[in-house]
């Protein structure tokens, strides 16, 4: 054996940003946890922030995983194995059910470089270390931390990017798990071969092709003859820098100029694109370096009809969203399901009152019977008089007798969560413009009491009250909560912000527009800015922003879906123009808003 086989293949840190290639010479240690055992050579894997603490997924949330804990929560097996789980084509929902399980489960995880990215969707990354696979050196080498790590008690995943069983990597390693006494399992995901033409939008048969071949693209002893004839469909997984050489040799060989030529990369994910040709254009195409995954076949076709994961309104769109305190799993849901990828970054933080006697007589009247009517225009409102009733030893009981209006469907699900079902809530404008359209003027035949009480943000505005005042109520408008500004969000997400890293911002309160300009500046001019209604939009004008897109429906799915039928539109003018490209950040402009 040579000496620079005998090395061994360094572990590396793990990290959120785009992988690059490995070199192979050790990299330096830095301060951060060790691995379960003490001799693997291994670095850890600095957590990093996210944009707003939340994490940013490839495409759609992953369903039913639990979230991940250390490696010093984890059970301890009662008998040492390693577990082989394929980390799949690229989408984390690809991953095989078991091999997610698996991981939640995990202490340890020793992961592809190219598999980070997964492995960090359903593990911390304290627990993550990094191996080059290609790396020279034995496979015992590389399996070492992990073997290691299962002799210590340890749960332990190897995470091997794409489809392990594809290659032959995966055999030697396991060789070296056996010779250590250690148990294995083999968990395989959806397949590249089948899950990147799925999500480009054709099949591998049908009509003449009724035969698949998986083709290494540097093999020099390919049989160019054997793939010419039309009922072969020619695979090649890692092609697209040797696409010209393909398309010369299959052309030399009988295959049709004609025939059509699918080039995916970024397969299965956000960033996903597909190139279609014809074999002739391929074989005068420039060359490159880029990798990609190549498809030469009639089946190509099929994507006329079958094309859906490119086509989702905002597929790889990167989409800001300033968080309050309410709940936004429903929108970054809905976000993720039309294909883009959403990054939450708080805005406020809700604290009680500076001077808490108002708002505690205001409760102690609910109880005593001295109002007709309580509005709440937030949830955070809900909380805030929920919470003072239990420090009284209350509860929705207290209700009892009241007439409560609320606008808004968070407010409605805090209410109902409380055990309060609304009597008032506008059917159509959810604004507080639309509660106050609703509201009965105070009638004092039907109404024995004159007197509504609002609790309210320190910073909210008056146009409710100042509204039911002009229907004849007495109203008690009230700071039952303050909202404070959060601390800026980390450097690299205040650049993106400024220079148009983001192809949209998505304001839900007239809060999150002063306070995201106040903590990280005004959005790039390229940069689409959402409003959730009349009032949020008006703020940020206020503020220099153009609103480009304004929900009709003033509910967070509706502002989703009013963003996605501009995200059509833009779609539709690059296409009409001849454009490759239709995303905001792509195509941003060198300026700032003015102000």
């Amino acid at each position: 054996m040579s000496s620079q086989s005998a090395k061994k293949a360094p572990v590396k840190k793990a990290s959120k940003k785009s992988v690059k290639s490995v070199k192979k010479e050790p990299v330096k240690k830095a301060p951060a946890k060790k691995a379960p055992a003490a001799k693997a050579p291994a670095k850890k894997a600095a957590a990093k922030k996210k944009a707003g603490g939340a994490a940013v997924s490839t495409q759609e949330d992953v369903a039913d995983v639990p979230v991940a804990t250390k490696a010093s929560e984890k059970k301890t097996p009662a008998t040492p194995c390693i577990a082989f789980v394929a980390a799949g084509p690229g989408d984390p929902d690809l991953i095989a059910h078991r091999g997610a399980r698996m991981l939640s489960d995990a202490g340890y995880v020793l992961a592809d470089e190219a598999a980070v990215p997964i492995a960090e969707a359903f593990v911390a990354a304290d627990i993550i270390d990094v191996v080059n696979p290609d790396a020279a050196g034995p496979a015992a080498d590389r399996i070492k931390p992990a073997v290691d790590a299962a002799k210590a008690g340890t749960v332990v995943v190897r995470l091997l990017a794409g489809d392990p069983m594809m290659g032959s990597g995966l055999v030697g390693e396991v060789g070296a798990v056996r010779r250590a006494k250690i148990d294995i399992e083999i968990v395989p995901a959806v397949s590249e071969i089948t899950g990147v033409p799925a999500y480009a939008g054709f099949g591998l048969v049908g009509n003449k092709a009724k035969e698949v071949r998986v083709v290494d693209a540097q093999d020099s002893s390919v049989r160019w003859e054997e793939l010419a004839v039309p009922r072969v469909t020619a695979v090649f997984p890692s092609g697209a820098n040797h696409l010209v050489h393909i398309a010369r040799a299959m052309l030399e060989a009988g295959r049709s100029g004609d025939t059509p030529v699918a080039i995916t990369r970024d397969g299965t994910t956000v960033d996903q694109q597909t190139v279609v040709m014809t074999l002739s254009e391929a074989a005068e195409a420039a060359t490159t370096r880029r990798s990609g995954f190549v498809v030469i076949g009639e089946v190509v076709e099929q994507r006329e009809r079958l094309d859906w994961f490119e086509r989702k309104a905002l597929v790889g769109w990167r989409v800001l969203i300033p968080r309050t305190q309410d709940n936004t799993a429903g929108l970054v849901t809905r976000l993720r399901r039309l294909g883009a990828v959403p990054s939450e970054v708080p805005t406020i933080s809700v604290e009680p009152p500076r001077t808490p006697q108002q708002v505690e007589r205001a409760v102690r009247g609910l109880v005593e019977g001295r109002y007709e009517w309580v509005g709440f225009t937030s949830a955070n409102a809900v909380r805030a008089v929920r919470e003072k009733l239990y420090e009284y030893g209350l509860d929705a009981r207290s209700f009892s007798g009241l007439r409560v209006a609320a606008c808004g469907p968070g407010t409605v699900d805090a209410l109902i969560e409380f055990g309060v079902r609304p009597d008032l809530v506008p059917e159509e404008d959810l604004s507080t413009g639309g509660l106050l359209d609703a509201w009965p003027p105070y009638d004092s035949l039907l109404d024995p009491i004159n007197k509504v009480f609002v609790p309210r943000a320190d910073i909210a505005t008056d146009t409710l009250a100042a509204g039911l005042t002009d229907l004849g109520w007495e109203v008690e408008d009230i700071t039952a909560f303050r909202t404070v500004r959060a601390a800026p969000p980390p450097a690299p997400v205040r650049e993106a912000i400024k220079t148009g890293g983001f192809d949209a911002v998505m304001f839900t309160s007239s809060s999150t527009v002063r306070n995201l300009v106040g903590i990280a500046g005004k959005p790039h001019q390229s940069t689409v800015v959402a409003c959730i209604g009349p009032h949020t939009a008006k703020t940020a004008e206020e503020h220099g922003l153009r609103v480009d897109v304004l929900a009709e429906d003033s509910t967070p799915e509706g502002l989703a879906e009013a963003l996605a039928a501009h995200g059509v539109v833009m779609r539709e003018r690059a296409e009409e123009a001849g454009e490759d490209e239709w995303r905001p950040s792509k195509k941003r402009a060198a300026g700032r808003r003015k102000s």
